[in-house]
């Protein structure tokens, strides 16, 4: 009976990450503000132990911060943080890029496709806001997920979702997102024209253009 409950529970734990990962980086919770423990079990509807689990996780991915003796809060909104993870996403992804249209194939391209495509036809209103984030999360993830490494794809997955929390609490800026919007076309044009110089010199513009917005959440 020991092993099936201890696999439960790891079972649960990822269940909760996976869902207070998701209300962290969406910005369910506010910057700075401190988790109450009976408040979580009630809302993701988990004991206490696999709970615990959760928030470890998510403290040591970066979504929480552990205080000594004192539970655990959200990370508040820092300019120095924002400016650093830009930084390496514009280094990093640039490069898993240039891997990426290098070994690329034919499925790949096609993917990679679809994946804009149905980013494209996407609905950004406020109701159709996560299935959205969803889709250009995935577009960015195939763009270069032919890189050939998978922990230069966490690296990518873990500063996504530090920019992404910045992103989504900053107020919209429409034009920057016409422009960016515009730019996942571009993307996939020149990566498969296999352009890897300006491919990964349009991705770093893009990253840039998105921070500009995202700075909006530090003010």
């Amino acid at each position: 009976m020991g092993v099936p409950r201890r696999k439960e529970s790891a079972t649960t734990a990822s269940r909760v990450f996976d869902a207070m990962r998701h209300d962290l980086v969406n910005g369910r919770f506010a910057a700075g503000e401190k988790v109450a423990i009976n408040g979580l079990k009630e809302q993701y509807q988990v004991g206490l132990s696999p709970l615990r689990e959760a928030l470890n996780r998510l403290a040591a991915y970066g979504l929480l911060v552990q205080e000594n003796q004192r539970g655990f809060r959200v990370p508040r909104l820092d300019r120095r943080e924002l400016d650093d993870v830009a930084g390496m996403r514009r280094e990093l992804e640039g490069m898993a890029l240039e891997r990426a249209i290098l070994n690329g194939d034919a499925e790949w391209e096609s993917e990679l496709l679809a994946a804009a495509h149905r980013l494209k036809r996407a609905d950004l209103s406020p109701t159709k806001v996560d299935e959205w984030e969803q889709l250009h999360t995935r577009f960015h993830s195939t763009l270069v997920a032919p890189c050939g490494s998978v922990w230069l794809l966490r690296f990518i997955d873990q500063l996504h979702d530090q920019f992404d929390r910045y992103r989504r609490m900053a107020p919209g800026v429409p034009e920057v997102r016409k422009i960016l919007d515009a730019q996942h076309g571009e993307l996939v044009e020149l990566a498969l024209e296999r352009d890897v110089k300006a491919a990964r010199a349009l991705l770093e513009d893009h990253i840039e253009r998105s921070y500009e917005v995202a700075l909006g959440s530090c003010k």
